[in-house]
């Protein structure tokens, strides 16, 4: 029978300023996925942080973009947010952009990503919970993970990975999606995932047998808003093993620290740190970006774990490397490469100056 993982994410409030999340707003999440659960809505849940924002980790057998599953959700995230508000945490609620609940998560503010699977004799999955990022940061680790033989030598000697996989990749600003095939579509794919400001990898599929390998929550906020709301902090789910890559072909990417969109207001360059989950409270100019992968063996839908996965020495070189980059990045202040280009701080202060200071420009 087939089932569903689903996390779920949203940003309802930061302990201090937008730096982590307050232990009543987490433990408020994890009474009420526990309660889910007695109440059979669920057949598992976990509840965890990333930075400021709250995951929830369920799995159920209600079908993707399950309406019940949802609105539980929104429901948990605006009762998060009135704890929030009660504590006078910073930006208690941001990522909830609606009123009131209308059958989807999906444009309401909070990401998901959401795998639907047959459970295979042994099923590790690992989350990934970033923050001070936005959609879009998945893209290159993606790419090494499902494209990449000297990232995943199991693309040229295991049969089972072999025939390659797809990328359904979406452009978030014309919601447009289109679906390469690799590996003779490599080039092609790079050309858009290249710039994940505007296109982010939902979903990865083997080729071979039709399942899906990975997804991504590629809800862009500032997008969704009209205005800046604060960074999209993204969610993926990859399966391991078997047709799909091993756990530590899975993690191998993060052995550098990628460079992202996101830090300070979302409006800067950072380099995207992986770290245990007790080190995923960024406080450095709202940074660095972070990255916390939490390892899962499902067992007849039940979550068996988590593993803190970057709990590890082995990532402590990318962990100095993004401090070395971050001080880099840094003293260029308010200067590209460190700010974002103009055409992604249009949803910021720019269009304002931009017109206040129109009449003032003249001809050369």
């Amino acid at each position: 029978m087939p089932r569903t993982l689903s996390v779920i994410k949203a940003d309802i409030g930061g302990y201090v300023g937008h730096s982590a999340m307050h232990p009543e707003v987490l433990a408020l999440g994890r009474e009420q996925v526990e309660r889910a659960v007695r109440d059979g809505l669920l057949i598992d849940g976990q509840a965890h942080a990333c930075g400021d924002d709250l995951f929830l980790i369920m799995s159920h057998d209600q079908g993707q973009d399950s309406e019940r599953v949802h609105h539980f959700a929104w429901d948990l995230f605006i009762a998060g947010t009135e704890v929030a508000k009660k504590l006078h945490l910073y930006g208690a609620g941001q990522d909830l952009l609606v009123d009131a609940f209308s059958g989807n998560i999906r444009g309401a503010g909070p990401g998901s990503a959401e795998v639907e699977y047959e459970e295979r004799p042994s099923e590790p999955v690992i989350v990934f919970m970033g923050d001070k990022t936005s959609a879009g940061a998945f893209n290159l680790p993606f790419y090494k993970m499902f494209a990449d033989p000297f990232n995943t030598a199991g693309l040229v000697i295991a049969e089972s990975l072999h025939g390659g996989f797809a990328f359904e990749v979406h452009d978030v600003k014309e919601h447009k999606k289109i679906v390469l095939n690799c590996p003779e579509e490599i080039y092609d794919l790079l050309v858009f995932i290249g710039s994940p400001a505007r296109y982010a990898v939902k979903r990865v599929v083997n080729r071979s047998t039709g399942e899906i390998a990975a997804v991504s929550s590629t809800d862009k906020l500032s997008l969704i808003a009209g205005r800046y709301v604060g960074k999209d902090d993204p969610a993926a789910v990859v399966r391991c093993q078997g047709t799909f890559p091993a756990v530590g072909e899975v993690l191998e990417p993060f052995t550098t620290a990628w460079i992202v969109e996101g830090f300070m207001r979302g409006s800067h360059y950072g380099p995207w740190m992986p770290t245990p989950v007790a080190q995923a409270h960024p406080s450095r100019f709202d940074g660095p970006p972070r990255i916390a992968a939490l390892g899962f063996q499902l067992a007849d839908g039940k979550l068996v774990g988590p593993r803190d996965m970057f709990d590890d020495p082995s990532f402590d070189n990318a962990r100095a490397e993004a401090n070395r980059v971050a001080d880099h990045l840094r003293k260029h202040g308010p200067f590209e490469p460190h700010r974002l280009p103009l055409d992604e701080m249009e949803y910021t202060t720019m269009p304002a100056v931009a017109a206040k200071m129109k009449a003032r420009w003249s001809e050369m």
